[in-house]
């Protein structure tokens, strides 16, 4: 910041000066290749503007957003709150973060830089390089990004794009944002959990903080509910919409969407119709299989027609490099008689800002998401309509002269808005994210959807078995240091139990591997016993989670290998590498942060007896609401806590060789969901007397009765009757009605509670 401090007799000015007009832009573009004392500085790095400045601002002069330019200054000077309403591909997200970085410009950085806020890493890091490419500076400097795992920014970083996860965990080390002086909350129509939050506490920061300036992007539609949210008197900024294409309706059933999507991707390449095509599909899954299917009947089509070429693009699975800077008007390598078909899923809308070439957009109008059961403590996918915001914005993808097509009938009823995350996931970490902001002084959040009450309960009962809560429900030392860890709170606890039980590094792994995408790659058809058989090499015979740091010392070990890539060796084991890197990075970010909190980091171990003990204790210690028993011995398993049955997960260790060595009667699992076969994931086999001796008493007083309690109290007892000196006994009531205050706690079972 010091280097700009020699630019204060411009930057007094920097509000009241105007960019050319449209008409005076040919002349600003001539005089920039005159030498001279003319030449117009960039007030950010103080050197002279290049001259593809000037080729790219008219660019920015045609948006739609910039014919609301001198109104959106006026209305950021005197208002500490503003609404900006509009499409994609408005110009919205790239400018309206620019003109906040100008603003606190203005201010000489006297009450902080800029930050805008995205829902999507890809988002974040192609918005970055091409507003740095807007603005004339270098990216990492001037303008920056920070996303999971990566930094790309400077002290001299005055305007940095970021996900809205990272700027709420943040806020535990800067509650108040002080180091912002504006703040974009973009894609708030998006609803994710971390926009939620962030748009309830920053009304409260707005009162502590009057400097502060707060910029809302979002469509129309939602307009009308931030207004009743935040007050009427709320300024609105609305962006002239643009010409929708001619859009064609189909009477497609919903059951048969997924192929007659791919049939019309090909109708329309026979038709030899310039222009890309935009596949919308309902989830990632249907994307993978979408992009396999079209690679194969491209290569079946006439070599007149060209090259089709299916590009994912969706949130989650990257972002292709071609897609950056200035869109698709040059492709590199790629000949021009292609045609690109890009394939998305939804909350994908936004990410074709960059893409200028659509002239197809093919919507089957469905997604897939997961949603949350507190109750059973398991997720289902669901099949739904999108919202009617989201059709509208992807028929303005291709602009009037384009096509798109709906593979659903006119008449459907859309809902009007996206259903709000924070009523489909899991609130545990919302609850404990807030509990934090209470220490620091944010006693309220102001949410527009108020989370459902079943959802809080359990969350809340959640921590508290975990021993994150104190008596009077405040946050315990313990569910401090478990805020710090970017875990779910139930890992997140069975790490702080690993270093009581000498396994941080191994525990730390899994954890990482747990946090990464998959590491397993789906087989390609035909070729599912081969891969088993690959996969089958990292097995470790006391479950998956072990197996899980076999993969990982594995690649770790291959990394140290000269004589072979460790892409290849990824490859013929079919893994994933990325998830593997991904874990890597994970597992570096855990170390440090324990090391930063100092807590003991144990040597490793792994492999012998007392070692594979402990790992069990410290998994335990978070997972024990998440035990089944085996109660056929057919791989029928009884989960305690919710009295469902469910079966392994084929991928399982268990699911592979239990016709040889049959199931484990009592296992921890780390995920249950309703889909499909009622599955459990990631299995591990535990003993019933460690789960015992592991487990907070008073989980066990609200366990429903079963058999498979029984089983446990029977344990209990015999336990109890061999500690006659101790003078001491832990009896478990089957009966709901009794009260659990009557339980009499022989020993402390949490080993940190």
């Amino acid at each position: 910041m010091a280097e700009r401090s020699t630019m204060s007799e411009q930057d007094k000015h920097l509000m009241e000066k105007e960019i050319c007009s449209d008409s005076e832009t040919a002349d600003c573009v001539e005089e920039a290749f005159v030498f001279g004392e003319d030449l117009e500085l960039n007030r950010f790095d103080g050197l002279p503007f290049s001259s593809r400045y000037y080729k790219l601002l008219q660019e920015r002069q045609s948006l739609p957003v910039w014919k609301a330019r001198e109104e959106f200054l006026d209305i950021l000077v005197n208002n500490r709150l503003v609404i900006v309403s509009g499409t994609t591909k408005t110009g919205k997200s790239t400018q309206i973060p620019q003109w906040c970085a100008e603003f606190c410009l203005s201010a000489q950085y006297q009450h902080g830089v800029a930050v805008s806020t995205q829902i999507h890493s890809q988002q974040a890091v192609g918005l970055a390089l091409r507003v740095a490419d807007e603005m004339d500076v270098n990216i990492g400097h001037e303008v920056g990004y920070t996303i999971p795992l990566e930094t790309c920014c400077s002290t001299d970083t005055v305007l940095r794009f970021c996900t809205d996860a990272l700027l709420l965990r943040e806020m535990m080390s800067d509650p108040m944002l002080e180091h912002y002086g504006a703040i974009v909350i973009d894609q708030a129509h998006e609803r994710t959990v971390s926009t939620d939050i962030l748009l309830g506490l920053l009304q409260d920061i707005l009162v502590h903080r009057p400097d502060l300036r707060v910029v809302i992007l979002t469509v129309s539609s939602m307009t009308d509910r931030l207004l009743a949210h935040y007050g009427s008197n709320v300024p609105v900024v609305s962006l002239e919409a643009l010409c929708p294409a001619e859009v064609v309706y189909s009477n497609c059933s919903s059951k048969d969407y997924f192929y007659s999507a791919l049939r019309l991707v090909l109708e329309i390449h026979r038709t030899k119709e310039e222009g890309d095509v935009v596949l919308f599909l309902a989830s990632a899954q249907e994307v993978v299989c979408a992009r396999a299917i079209l690679q194969r009947e491209g290569t079946r089509l006439g070599a007149d027609l060209g090259e089709l070429v299916p590009v994912v693009l969706c949130p989650g699975q990257g972002r292709p490099t071609s897609l950056l800077g200035e869109g698709m008007g040059s492709r590199g390598t790629v000949t021009t008689r292609c045609r690109l078909v890009f394939l998305s899923t939804s909350q994908g809308e936004d990410m074709f800002w960059a893409v200028d070439s659509v002239n197809f957009v093919i919507d089957v109008g469905l997604e897939k998401r997961y949603v949350y059961h507190p109750r059973i403590r398991a997720n289902s996918e669901v099949l739904r309509s999108i919202s009617r915001y989201q059709a509208d914005i992807r028929k303005q993808l291709t602009g009037p002269t384009g096509k798109c097509f709906c593979l659903y009938p006119e008449e459907r009823v859309l809902p009007v808005e996206t259903s709000p995350q924070i009523l489909d996931t899991n609130l545990t970490f919302t609850i404990l994210f807030l509990k934090r902001m209470e220490i620091a002084g944010l006693r309220h959040c102001d949410f527009i959807t108020r989370p459902d009450p079943e959802g809080l309960m359990q969350s809340l009962e959640e921590l508290d078995y975990l021993a994150a809560l104190d008596d009077d429900g405040n946050l315990s030392e313990i569910g401090i240091i478990i805020s710090e860890l970017p875990l779910d709170a139930q890992m997140a606890k069975a790490l702080l139990a690993s270093c009581e039980f000498d396994c941080v590094n191994e525990v730390v792994t899994i954890s990482a591997m747990l946090s990464a995408p998959s590491c397993f790659l789906e087989p390609p058809v035909g070729r599912t016993q081969e891969v088993q058989q690959c996969h089958r090499k990292f097995r470790h015979p006391e479950g998956d989670h072990f197996t899980l740091i076999n993969i990982y010392n594995a690649f770790k070990y291959s990394q140290r290998e000269t004589y072979f890539s460790v892409e290849k060796w990824c490859q013929d084991y079919h893994l994933n590498h990325r998830a593997l890197q991904t874990a890597d990075a994970i597992r570096s970010e855990l170390t440090d942060i324990l090391k930063r909190i100092e807590l003991p980091i144990s040597e490793t171990s792994f492999g012998t007896k007392i070692n594979t003990l402990n790992i069990k204790r410290a998994l335990l210690a978070g997972f024990f609401m998440q035990i089944a028993r085996d109660v056929d011995g057919s791989g029928n398993y009884f989960m305690l806590t919710n009295r469902h049955m469910a079966q392994v997960h084929p991928a399982s260790s268990y699911g592979a060789k239990a016709h040889q060595l049959g199931f484990p009667e009592w296992v921890l699992f780390h995920e249950y969901t309703l889909s499909g076969n009622h599955g459990i994931r990631t299995v591990s086999e535990i003993s019933p007397a460690v789960f015992i001796q592991t487990a907070p008493q008073y989980f066990y007083s609200n366990l429903p009765p079963s058999e498979s309690k029984d089983l446990l109290q029977h344990i209990l007892d015999q336990d109890g009757s061999g500690r006659k000196d101790k003078q001491q006994t832990l009896t478990i009531n089957s009966k709901a009605d009794k009260d659990c205050s009557t339980v009499a706690l022989s020993y402390d079972r949490c080993v940190l509670q």
